[in-house]
């Protein structure tokens, strides 16, 4: 059984509960998006089409939830070795609370820790998590999303449409 730290909105944990149960109830969890990039350049995955939500969706390189006492830099490490075969650093620069419906009737209501890590080498993904991957660039991602919101997972929408600012000042600095 996986669980999910409950947390307030100052990120002060407050409990624990059954990841399912969690976003059966929309109750306000710690949440983290990893995002890898190498020359303008971010590096999605299609999830799975065995996710219990977001399935098919494309979305940023991977995301999960730490684990209880467990650092936000393991917990990206871990997830991204899981998902999508990969050994490489992340650092947590920014964070959000979003809410969002998902289909199944289940809702995300997450303070969404977002990592990021430069990477250029070999990906393994994982065929139970991740269905393709691929390279996109910045400014095509940025377009997309605002043409084809369908194609992509909410919270990536909102790191797109809210966050780019801080996003685009790790990428090109």
């Amino acid at each position: 059984m996986e669980t999910v730290v409950l947390v307030n909105d100052r990120d002060e944990a407050i409990g624990t509960m059954e990841k399912m149960e969690a976003h059966q109830k929309g109750v306000l969890h710690r949440a983290f998006s990893v995002l890898l990039y190498q020359n303008g350049k971010i590096l999605l995955q299609q999830r799975s089409l065995n996710k219990y939500h977001s399935s098919g969706l494309w979305t940023n390189t991977c995301c999960s939830h730490p684990r209880p006492d467990e650092t936000l830099e393991n917990a990206g490490n871990r997830r991204l070795k899981e998902e999508m075969g990969i050994d490489c650093a992340v650092t947590p620069h920014f964070h959000f609370i979003y809410k969002a419906q998902l289909d199944g009737g289940l809702v995300e209501h997450e303070l969404d820790y977002v990592l990021f890590g430069s990477y250029d080498g070999a990906i393994y993904p994982n065929p139970e998590e991740v269905m393709d991957y691929k390279w996109i660039n910045w400014n095509e991602l940025v377009e997309d999303i605002t043409e084809h919101p369908e194609r992509y997972t909410a919270w990536l929408q909102i790191l797109v449409e809210d966050y780019k600012q801080n996003i685009e000042e790790i990428l090109f600095s």
